[in-house]
């Protein structure tokens, strides 16, 4: 059904790419956002690079397929005017910023991405940072209309759907199961740090490794473990969130997936992969959301970092009370509907 606020289907073209090095998460927040669109009657297009094949089944299943964009800014632009799109977003950090420019100059309205400093070098009518702690940088851009928070975490159907399912008690004795998943392409190698310092804590554990590539998959799967420790490696998951919710915990990337964990009240130690990541891991671990594990270069590098980071792991493992308070802290900050009031404005940028 069309909303009342429009009138008519709006064609909205998202600019994001799925890229061995770059990872998903930019369409995974995009996929959320176009089911809420499509639900609305509106008409999406992803414009992009996609190479990983996860992703394209991802878009596949929503009735969505990448279309090639011309290289420039300007080609881009006469595109858009002859797909006749209304509303563009932008949702990565290597984009041309005069694509946002020009793109407005032609009378398309831009919405755009931001991870705090990241994207912001766009010129767009409309900024979302989802992060925690994120702040309207109005003074870059005085003109244009921010949505900061986790108001406006975007999350797909198949989080949304099991928000409120709880994982049952973990029987004493019985040890956790933890999910260890660094994206869809686990570009920088975290799980080849992280599932051996979780075996370091020594801690009784079933450790569930999400492996992008069948030469990780191997090396975790030859990895010694301890007495009541075992290792289960599993491909990029169609369903992430269904293998989330029967796990204990989660040890992940501070990216897309720790929005979702947090909805679904998944307990987390986040690792920061990259520097658009420090943002959200410091506001994340501050005070205890969620526990810091630490940076992924310093744990490759430091014997200090990484024994600072067995320390949280542990705590994880051990202490079940801990777990819960973590588990109804994220509930109770991310209600899941961030993509309506996102998709809202983007039906309020058609209008202008």
């Amino acid at each position: 059904m069309i909303t009342p606020s429009t009138q008519r289907p709006l064609h909205v073209a998202v600019r994001c790419d799925a890229t061995q090095h770059g990872g998903v998460g930019h369409l995974v927040r995009q996929l959320a956002l176009a089911e809420e669109l499509i639900a609305r009657g509106h008409r999406v297009t992803l414009w992009g690079t996609c190479e990983v094949p996860w992703a394209q089944r991802q878009a596949a299943e929503r009735g969505l397929a990448f279309v090639e964009p011309p290289a420039g800014p300007h080609d881009l632009t006469a595109r858009l005017l002859a797909e006749r799109v209304d509303v563009l977003i932008i949702d990565g950090y290597a984009f041309d910023p005069v694509l946002g420019t020009t793109a407005r100059a032609a009378g398309v309205g831009v919405l755009t991405l931001c991870d705090g400093e990241f994207g912001l070098d766009q010129d767009a009518d409309v900024y979302v940072d989802q992060n925690l702690g994120a702040h309207a940088a109005q003074e870059r851009h005085p003109d244009a209309e921010f949505l900061v928070g986790l108001d406006y975490v975007l999350l797909r159907d198949v989080v949304r759907d099991r928000r409120g399912v709880r994982r049952e008690a973990l029987p004493a004795g019985d040890a956790p199961r933890v999910l260890v998943v660094f994206g869809g392409t686990d570009a920088y190698g975290g799980c080849r740090v992280l599932v051996p310092l979780l075996l370091a804590t020594d801690a009784p554990v079933e450790v569930v490794a999400i492996a992008a590539r069948r030469e990780v998959a191997d090396e975790l799967a030859a990895l010694k473990c301890g007495p009541g420790q075992r290792v289960t490696v599993l491909p990029t998951a169609d369903d992430l969130p269904g293998i989330a919710v029967g796990c204990d915990a989660a040890v992940s990337a501070s990216g897309t997936s720790v929005w979702e964990f947090l909805c679904l009240g998944v307990p987390m130690a986040l690792v920061c992969v990259t520097d658009n990541q420090l943002l959200g891991y410091r506001e994340a671990t501050h005070d205890e959301l969620c526990l810091p594990a630490g940076k992924l270069t310093a744990l490759r590098e430091d014997a200090g970092s990484r024994a600072a980071s067995v320390a949280q792991l542990t705590r994880l493992l051990e202490d079940p009370a801990l777990r819960e308070r973590l588990a109804s802290r994220g509930r109770g900050l991310v209600d899941g509907r961030g993509r309506e009031r996102v998709a809202d404005a983007v039906e309020r940028l058609a209008l202008r």
